[in-house]
C-alpha cells in the first residue's frame, strides 16, 4: 500500500536515511520505570490487568506525560489512547505507532508497555523537531490486549479495525460480576458508540509495533534487533470432562469414571501435539480445575483450556482437528463425556515485505545487526493487519522471560530498538519525499 502524495505541504525538515536524529534514551527509561509502579506488586511482578482500575491510572499517567510534551491525548470509545502531534493535519494519512499497556496477572514490566513508551518517545522527538512527513505518526496504546481480567483478548485494537462483537461483549463479566461494559465505562470508553472508535478504510498507511521479543533467539545469537517476517495464531479449546463423582475410599478403582485422570490424559495428547506429533509450533494446558478438588473425593468433572499456536493456518487447523478426534476416541475409552468448545483466537498473519525491508534499512543505517524472525506470540499487529500493511520490530529478552516478574530486557537494546523505530517511522511516512 503506497502512502498518497501530498505534494502541496512542503516539508520544514526532512531526515534522510543516516541522518542524527535519536530518541532520548535517558527519557523513555525513566518514564517507563514511572508507569511501571501502576499495578506493581510487592515484588518485581506487575499486575495491570485491561480496564481494570491500575490500567486506568497509567492510561492517566501517559496521557499527563503526553500534555506536557505538547502532545494531543485522547482516549477513544474502546479504552484506546491516542497520541498525535498538536496541529496534526487530520487529512494526511497515518503511520501508527504502539502495543499495548495491560499485563498478564503478576506479568513484567516491558511486554507491551515498551512499545507505547517508546512511540511516545518517537513523536515526542519528531514534534519537538518539527520533522514534517507525509504521513502523520499517530501513537496508540491499546486496551486489553492480554484479556487477563475480562476475557476479550485485543479488544482495543478489534475496535480500530471495526471487528468488536457487542453482543458478546456485553455479556462479558471478570470473576467478579463486573461487566466489561462498566469497566469499559470506567475507562473512559463506551461499548455502545465502540463502532466509532473504527478508523475509516485507507486512513492507515501502515502500522508498526516495537515489542520485546518473549523468546531465547536474539539474545542467543547476539542480535539486537528482529524483524518479524509472521505473527503467530493461536487457538483455544475449553475442555471439560465429565465422568462420575464418588468416595476415594469406597470406590474400586475398576468402577471408577475419574475425569481428573482423564483429563491427565488430554494434557498429554496436548502436549504430543507439538513434540512426537510436530503438527504445531507449540501446545500449552494452562488452566485446569477439578471438581469437586476435595481430597477424599473422586473428581466428577474437570474443566480445562488447550491453546495451540503455529505460523501457517492449514498447520493450526490440523492440529485442531487431531485433537478433536483424540478426544472423541479418549471419551468413548474411558466411558467419559467430553466437551469442546473451540475459540480460534487469532489467525496466522505475515508482516508486511515493505515495512519489514525499511525496519532493516533502518537498522544498517544504525549500525544494528538484525535478524529475520517468526513471532511466537500474538500481538495488536495481527488484529492491525486487517486495514493496513503491519510491521514489528523485536529486541531480546534476557533469558527468554516474558508474562513472568523476571521479564527484562537491556537498556542500550531497548534505547535501539526505540531508534530503530524512529527511523522507520522517518523511512515508511517520509517515502513520498525522496
Amino acid at each position: 500500500m503506497s502512502i498518497p502524495a501530498h505534494r502541496s505541504v512542503l516539508p520544514r525538515t526532512y531526515l534522510p536515511p543516516g541522518a542524527g536524529l535519536r530518541v532520548d534514551g535517558d527519557s523513555m527509561l525513566r518514564r517507563l520505570a514511572e508507569i511501571s509502579r501502576f499495578g506493581a506488586s510487592p515484588g518485581p511482578g506487575i499486575t495491570r490487568t485491561g480496564l481494570s482500575t491500575e490500567e486506568n491510572a497509567a492510561r492517566d499517567y501517559l496521557a499527563g506525560q503526553c500534555r506536557a510534551d505538547g502532545l494531543v491525548a485522547r482516549t477513544d470509545q474502546a479504552g484506546n489512547l491516542v497520541i498525535r502531534r498538536a496541529g496534526a493535519d487530520p487529512t494526511r494519512p497515518v503511520v501508527l505507532i504502539g502495543s499495548h499497556i495491560d499485563t498478564v496477572g503478576n506479568g513484567g514490566r516491558l511486554d507491551g508497555t515498551y512499545g507505547v513508551m517508546a512511540a511516545h518517545e518517537v513523536l515526542r522527538v519528531l514534534a519537538r523537531h518539527d520533522v514534517e512527513l507525509a504521513a502523520e505518526p499517530v501513537a496508540i496504546a491499546f486496551t486489553n490486549e492480554e484479556g487477563a481480567h475480562f476475557p476479550y483478548p485485543f479488544l482495543g485494537s478489534l475496535a480500530i479495525v471495526g471487528k468488536v462483537n457487542t453482543g458478546y461483549a456485553s455479556t462479558i463479566t471478570d470473576r467478579d460480576g463486573r461487566s466489561l461494559r462498566d469497566a469499559l465505562d470506567a475507562a473512559g470508553g463506551d461499548l455502545d458508540r465502540i463502532g466509532d472508535a473504527a478508523w475509516p478504510s485507507g486512513s492507515i498507511a501502515g502500522y508498526i509495533e516495537l515489542h520485546i521479543e518473549q523468546g531465547p533467539i536474539l539474545e542467543n545469537r547476539d542480535v539486537p534487533i528482529g524483524v518479524v517476517e509472521a505473527i503467530s495464531g493461536r487457538s483455544i479449546l475449553d475442555i471439560t470432562v465429565r465422568g462420575s463423582q464418588g468416595h476415594a475410599g469406597t470406590t474400586p478403582m475398576s468402577l471408577r469414571k475419574d475425569a481428573l485422570v482423564v483429563a491427565a490424559r488430554v494434557v498429554l495428547a496436548v502436549e504430543r501435539l507439538a513434540t512426537a506429533r510436530g503438527l504445531c509450533s507449540v501446545s500449552t494446558v494452562g488452566y485446569l480445575k477439578p471438581d469437586p478438588n476435595v481430597t477424599n473425593v473422586i473428581p466428577g468433572a474437570v474443566a480445562l483450556t488447550a491453546e495451540l499456536r503455529d505460523g501457517r493456518t492449514e498447520r493450526l487447523r490440523a492440529a485442531e482437528q487431531a485433537l478433536l478426534t483424540d478426544l472423541a476416541q479418549l471419551g468413548t475409552a474411558t466411558e467419559t463425556f467430553i466437551e469442546v468448545d473451540l475459540r480460534r483466537v487469532t489467525h496466522p498473519v505475515r508482516t508486511d515485505e515493505r515495512i519489514s525491508r525499511l525496519i532493516a534499512e533502518a537498522a544498517d543505517g544504525l549500525g544494528l545487526s538484525h535478524l529475520t524472525m517468526p513471532s511466537g506470540a500474538g500481538h495488536d499487529a495481527q488484529i492491525v493487519a486487517e486495514a493496513t500493511p503491519i510491521g514489528m520490530i523485536f529486541v531480546p529478552s534476557k533469558r527468554g522471560i516474558s508474562h513472568a516478574p523476571q521479564e527484562d530486557t537491556e537498556d542500550d537494546h531497548l534505547i535501539a530498538g526505540a531508534n530503530t523505530l524512529l527511523h522507520t517511522v522517518l523511512r515508511l511516512a517520509g517515502e513520498e519525499q525522496r
